[in-house]
């Protein structure tokens, strides 16, 4: 009984502090935001309790509507490339050399750079009259449009500084994945007579699907909280063609002062991330394959 008590006492020593940690900044303002969501409150008055009617107009708001899908468009053009990209390199840089070290560093960098100083530098190289990229795209006759403030190039723009950025990320994620299947299945693959496409997917692709699962989760979950590199970009602008759902609740709640309603975005958004959460884990055992 002696030991069972002390061990209950090093327990709380131990775990006591993250548990706390997790009462205190997530648990106690999740509640609080949904108990904020039924309220109108400005910050300067008392909450004034409206039941649903925070929800009720958000379903006939035209600019969250117009955040969603512009939200849903950066996800369509950032998952696909980004996962590819870092499984490109993965792929490339799935061997022991000197040189795949240096090189895995290297695309790592800007994972661990803060993006105040990514979107300033990508900032910079889009300016339409001093930019990098315009002046390699005038080196071979193309004449590059205004990246930031065209609102058929500004969301392009801000996929592109996200991809570049991330694309290290996944490229890690992909490499542990990489040296969890074994040699010996790509051996016999080969002495069977498959080429080295066939090998990849026939044999590499489905044993790394648990790793495609697990990425495809994250980014999903970062694409849908995606804000940094917008509001440093582009601001949601030229004309709000950026704008995307956690820019219209930061805007809602510290321009416009209405807390609620910005509560009530913030947990729509939180249903959306948690629905395709529960609809990939739903759609993983027709394709997701745990092999030895």
């Amino acid at each position: 009984m002696t030991w069972l008590g002390s061990s209950r006492r090093w327990w709380v020593v131990f775990v006591g502090p993250s548990l706390l940690m997790l009462l205190v900044f997530t648990v106690v303002p999740i509640v609080a935001a949904a108990v904020l969501s039924f309220y109108d409150w400005d910050l300067l008055t008392p909450p004034e309790f409206i039941g649903l009617g925070n929800f009720i107009e958000l379903a006939g708001d035209d600019k969250f509507h117009a955040a969603v899908i512009h939200t849903l468009t950066f996800i369509i053009g950032y998952v696909p490339i980004v996962m590819g990209i870092g499984l490109g390199l993965a792929l490339l840089l799935n061997r022991r050399s000197q040189l795949a070290g240096v090189s895995r560093v290297v695309f790592f960098m800007p994972v661990v750079s803060a993006w105040v100083a990514v979107a300033l530098m990508w900032r910079w190289m889009l300016n339409p009259r001093f930019g990098v990229i315009n002046w390699a795209l005038d080196l071979v006759g193309i004449d590059g449009p205004a990246w930031l403030f065209e609102r058929g190039w500004a969301m392009v723009a801000v996929i592109a500084a996200s991809v570049w950025k991330d694309a290290g990320f996944v490229m890690i994620l992909f490499l542990a994945g990489l040296q969890t299947i074994s040699k010996d299945y790509r051996e016999a693959a080969a002495l069977d007579g498959a080429s080295p496409w066939q090998g990849f997917w026939r044999i590499t692709f489905p044993l790394l699907s648990p790793a495609v699962l697990l990425i495809s989760i994250i980014l999903l979950i970062i694409s849908f909280q995606v804000f940094e590199q917008v509001w440093i970009l582009t601001e949601g602008g030229p004309l709000g063609s950026t704008t995307v759902i956690v820019e219209r609740v930061v805007t809602t709640a510290f321009s416009f002062g209405r807390m609620g309603y910005a509560a009530a975005m913030s947990w729509v958004l939180f249903a959306m991330i948690f629905g395709i959460t529960i609809l990939q884990n739903q759609l993983q055992n027709r394709w997701v394959h745990y092999g030895d």
